[in-house]
């Protein structure tokens, strides 16, 4: 890996002490003072500015660029060179705009892909490999596929590129999954329809979609990277800038319309809100409920206005909205600090991340103004004006490409982030940023460790069928409180661009929790019926005591 001059380093330092001093007082003067969490830098230069994040279940995070700025910073393997017709001014590239993150290790191996992925999408599938698909120029149509490296083997494996794998040319778009283990994906850039994948005789084709034209907005658009979600019903939910449908993708047939959310103001890119459905409970009872939450956006015109260097400032409101009920209604929320181009992270307590982004402008080159550095923490359970809880401030801002991912180990990482055409380390006002971060939510504080369950079951990796029981033992070395003892289920997404898709968390039915040794105990638990709940695949199966999580393990559901 090729080493950034310490001179850059130390204009990134420079640069960002004196915007942490003026921009901290005024966030902290409009919110609550930052009480949890703590960063650490984990590398300073992974080679590449990560655009795009997916954790697979070898405890790896493959991330990845665009392939049409210029050279990376990490050279590729062993002399290996790609042809670059997209990049006039550098045809024979040497260098990697993929890395494979080693947790374990903290350390990083270059990938090589070949075609264009520039704001493309994906989804870790049933077999847990990477299926991504799209992006910009010569990777329009394509499908690429990284299957996690095997033991022993991780020189070897690398991205698989299938070129005419997409119908339809897919830039912006968003996959998910499905109940019978392929992904949907959903609109792009004038692509206002969706396809599958793989595809099968009687879907070799696109099929329309007008809700994505209907929410298009002229010269801002307000409607890429669509919020999508598996209902339990089966069928998906869709918001697109400023509403939401139900969608039934087999009939091609509109289920539900929503109300409008209040406010109209657009939460979809260039606006960039974030997204998140929240977890799901009672999976065994006859009548599942499902809640989505947005937050954050910009008002509807701030993207052409920070294109004139008017840069208005971002939402501060979460719309939550209950999908599966029969009249749903929204309710507004008010989060401490405005928000657009922040990421939401489901953590496996339950509660949801909020971190990243910028106070005012647009997603777009050199478009977001006024970092917010402070994440929140935001409750569900918690009574309606006691949910928000702002964290402890970064010293590095995360703004437009920025990345962010859950870990099994609870600890969330940050990455990403540059705002700029190419690669601009200095003379710019946020510099590319090629580290990496780790956030720890203070669950993971040295004073909560006799409280933390650990997970002694030898279930890790193991495949589970829809609706098996199975027990769990655990131990804890404080005392136990037997009654706030929950099991969680959590899909690892893909992110890019301010959305995780397929983020997906499940609070598993369980029994009693019985103690059957010395600090040992065991609770039963039921997993989800069908995939219409879960989609087939790898999740992280995490015990959560008094809301401080075990270290999760790996389960496959099919």
């Amino acid at each position: 890996m090729t080493t950034r001059p310490t001179v850059i380093l130390l204009s990134n330092i420079l640069w960002q002490l004196p915007l942490l001093i003026l921009l901290l007082p005024f966030h902290h003067n409009s919110a609550n003072a930052a009480v949890g969490g703590t960063w650490e830098l984990l590398m300073s230069d992974i080679g590449i500015s990560a655009m795009h994040m997916q954790l697979l279940n070898n405890d790896r995070v493959v991330m990845f660029d665009r392939t049409d700025f210029g050279a990376s910073n990490i050279a590729l393997p062993n002399g290996k060179c790609r042809n670059n017709s997209n990049d006039l001014a550098l045809i024979v590239d040497c260098t990697a705009h993929s890395v494979e993150f080693d947790i374990t290790t903290n350390s990083v191996r270059p990938l090589m892909v070949q075609t264009n992925v520039w704001c493309s999408s994906g989804s870790a599938t049933s077999d847990g490999s990477l299926v991504q698909t799209g992006g910009f120029n010569d990777g329009v149509n394509v499908v690429r596929v990284f299957k996690p490296c095997i033991t022993g083997k991780r020189s070897t494996c690398d991205w698989q590129e299938m070129g005419n794998g997409l119908i339809q040319s897919r830039w912006y778009a968003t996959n998910h999954m499905l109940p019978d283990g392929r992904q949907i994906i959903i609109g792009g850039r004038a692509a206002f329809n969706y396809e599958f994948y793989p595809k099968t005789a009687s879907t070799n084709n696109v099929f329309s979609l007008p809700f994505l034209e209907q929410t298009n907005d002229p010269m801002e658009e307000n409607n890429l990277y669509p919020f999508v979600f598996l209902n339990v019903d089966g069928n998906l939910f869709i918001f697109a800038n400023d509403r939401a449908i139900l969608f039934d993708y087999t009939t091609n047939t509109v289920v539900k319309t929503y109300p409008q959310i209040p406010g109209s103001d657009p939460r979809n890119y260039p606006s960039t809100g974030s997204a998140v459905l929240l977890p799901l409970k009672n999976l065994q009872a006859q009548t599942i409920q499902a809640e989505f939450l947005v937050c954050g956006g910009t008002p509807r015109g701030s993207y052409l206005k920070a294109t004139t260097g008017d840069f208005l400032g971002a939402l501060n409101t979460c719309g939550r909205i209950t999908i599966t009920d029969p009249d749903p209604q929204w309710t507004m929320e008010t989060m401490p600090l405005a928000r657009t181009m922040g990421d939401m992270v489901i953590l496996p307590n339950g509660n949801v991340l909020i971190l990243n982004g910028a106070a005012a402008g647009a997603a777009g080159w050199e478009l977001g103004r006024d970092p917010v550095l402070c994440p929140v923490i935001y409750r569900p359970d918690n009574p309606l004006d006691s949910r928000f809880e702002v964290q402890n401030p970064n010293i590095i801002p995360r703004m437009y490409h920025s990345t962010t991912v859950l870990l099994r180990d609870g600890r969330v990482l940050v990455g990403g982030s540059n705002p700029n055409e190419f690669y601009n380390f200095t003379g710019v006002l946020f510099p590319t940023e090629l580290s990496l971060e780790a956030f720890s939510p203070s669950y993971l504080d040295s004073e909560s460790a006799n409280l933390r369950p650990q997970i002694i079951s030898s279930t890790s990796r193991h495949k589970f069928k829809y609706g098996q029981g199975v027990n769990i033992q655990f131990t804890v070395s404080g005392l136990v409180n037997r009654d706030l003892i929950k099991v969680t289920m959590v899909a690892p997404g893909f992110n890019t661009h301010s959305f995780t898709m397929n983020q997906r968390m499940l609070v598993l039915s369980s029994g009693d929790v019985r103690l059957i040794g010395k600090f040992v105990y065991q609770v039963s638990l039921v997993f989800p019926k069908s995939g219409k709940l879960a989609p087939p695949g790898y999740y992280m199966l995490f015990v959560v005591h008094q809301d401080i999580p075990s270290e999760g393990i790996w389960v496959r559901i099919h």
